[in-house]
This record gives C-alpha cells, structure tokens and sequence, in this order.
C-alpha cells in the first residue's frame, strides 16, 4: 500500500468511532502529516479527546495525557531530576514527563499558568526540552493535541499569542446533527456489549510511525503554482494592511499574521491537497485550510470587539477580496 492509501485506511478507521467529526478527523491528520501541533475549541461531550486517542489506537505510537490545572509545575510536564543518593555514581537522574510521547494531549490547556503553559512552547517549536541546562530530544514523530472550553473563562489563563502561533491549526468542534447523535447512542452501545462479552475481539494492525514520514516526502514534492505561492503571501500581507484588498478589514485588526502563518498555510494546503490525492495545489486547496491556520493569529482590535467582528469573517471577507496575481 502506498502511504496515501494507509493515511486513507487510518482515517476510515478513525471516522468509525468518531461519528458526526469528519473534519476534526481529517484535521488531526493533516496536522501530524505537517508536523505541527494543533488546538482544538469546544464544549465538553464532542469527542476531542476521544479523537486523538483514537489517532494514537490506530497508530504504533505512545499517547499521553496531561490535565491542565491552576495547581500544575511546569516539571510535571517536562520531567524532572530526581536525587539518587550519596551512594549513586550519578547523584541525579533525570525522569521523562508525559511530554516524552509521540501523541500529547494537552487537556484544557488554558487552565494553568503561563509559565506551565510556557513549558510546551520549546517542545513544540523545537522538538526538544531543556531541564537542569541539559537538553533533551523529543520523539521524531510527535504532535501536541491542545483543547479549551469556549464558555467556562472565569479561573482561566488565555493563551499568550506567541504560544497561539505555535499551533499550525485551530479548530472548532460543533454538536453534531440529530442523524448523527444517534449513531453515536448505539455506538457507545455496542462498545460496551463488546467490552462485556468473552468473545476475542480481533484487532486491525496499525499503522506503522514510517508511513507518517513517508507521507511527509510526498507532501515535500506537491507543486505550487507562483501565482498561488503570492496569493498565499497576499492573503497574511492583507492582514497586516500591506495589501489595498484590506481596507475594509483594516480597522478590525490590532495585529496581523506573522510570516509563521504563511508557513502553516502553505504546508496545510500542500498537505490538504496531498490527501485529496493530487500533486498540484489549487485555490480550493488554500482557501479550505485558511480559516484553521489563521484564525488564532489576527489580533482583534476594540473596534472588532465592539462591533462583534470574529477573526473568521476578517478571513471570509479577505478570501473574497484578495486576488490572485
């Protein structure tokens, strides 16, 4: 099998036990196919944190969990040195956190401080954390799985927007429909007829870490266009008022994306484009991922808050007004 068409079987077996998410699915992989990290927004109850551990399941790869909370040390994330005794040849050693994974999931990551919140931003940036002066390497395939509740902010620490543009993508999660929500009763039905029963469940083989970063070679070699490749620049350029198409989104945004963001949208759409099984990036390739790469890197201004103006339609009025060169 290819690795499109084991990235295609991953997904399939993913959406089983994820009904009415289609596109966080579909999110996740793309996120981990361009080696980025990715936080996702939503009301407790719309399978985030059940998605990505469905992603870890179906995948050779460790998976950890982290509960962010106001009482949380940054070491309890990173690891720290633990004293051996006087006795010891090497009177301190060092014990891996949960950061040492493949898959984290970073629960409610808004509910600790900045400073714990501040401890995922050399991992996620550089794959590496430092401890004691020491520094460490992270797994060569790890990805971080952010979530925060949109309603519950009272006891809360926003996340800074240097550590926002860490995150290649940021997605919303919606209830699914009424079809949907049913599916989803009968699952979780048969889910524990088969955890109660003696019968020997078989299990699909899973997807070797290999196939992940054969993907990412293939993706390296999808084409754009200039024509695109400058549309992709006009588009973060209009958000920081460099470009005549912004004018009517120009008072709504206090800061612009940052040149990190055109990255994250260029390999998005390289990305997007690789699953949908072409070698060649179009305009719907780019306008697809737009809003999940953006959206956490417009700084509001008052203006927009007082109007009650979201950074998605900034981007909606952005893609319709930008054109390509």
């Amino acid at each position: 099998m290819t690795p499109r068409e084991h990235l295609l079987e991953l997904k399939n077996r993913m959406e089983t036990s994820i009904i009415g998410q289609p596109t966080v699915v579909e999110r996740l992989l793309l996120t981990m196919l361009c080696d980025g990290n990715i936080l996702v927004e939503g009301l407790p109850g719309l399978a985030k944190t059940r998605a990505v551990k469905s992603l870890a399941k179906n995948m050779e790869a460790n998976f950890s969990r982290v509960q962010f909370t106001p009482d949380l040390l940054p070491s309890d994330i990173t690891g720290s040195e633990t004293y051996l005794g006087e006795q010891s040849a090497n009177r301190f050693e060092f014990q891996p956190g949960p950061i040492f994974a493949n898959i984290v999931l970073a629960d409610e990551i808004n509910r600790a401080p900045a400073k714990v919140q501040a401890a995922l931003l050399e991992a996620m940036e550089e794959g590496q954390i430092t401890v004691a002066g020491k520094t460490y390497k992270l797994p060569d395939l790890f990805m971080v799985m952010a979530t925060q509740n949109p309603v519950e902010q009272e006891g809360t620490y926003p996340l800074p927007e240097a550590q926002m543009d860490r995150f290649l993508m940021h997605i919303f999660i919606t209830h699914p429909d009424p079809a949907s929500e049913l599916e989803i009763i009968r699952l979780v039905r048969g889910e524990q007829e088969t955890a109660t029963s003696d019968s020997n469940a078989t299990h699909s083989i899973a997807i070797e870490q290999s196939v992940i970063f054969e993907a990412r070679k293939e993706i390296a070699k999808v084409s754009m266009a200039p024509s695109l490749e400058r549309y992709v620049v006009d588009l973060t350029a209009a958000t920081r008022s460099q470009d005549p198409a912004a004018e009517s989104t120009t008072r709504y945004i206090q800061v612009g994306v940052s040149p990190r963001g055109t990255i994250a949208l260029d390999k998005c759409a390289r990305g997007y484009s690789w699953i949908q099984g072409r070698t060649e990036v179009n305009i719907e390739d780019i306008r697809a991922v737009a809003h999940d790469c953006l959206r956490h890197r417009i700084g509001l201004s008052f203006q927009a808050n007082a109007d009650g103006i979201t950074s998605d339609q900034i981007i909606d009025s952005l893609l319709q007004n930008v054109a390509i060169a």
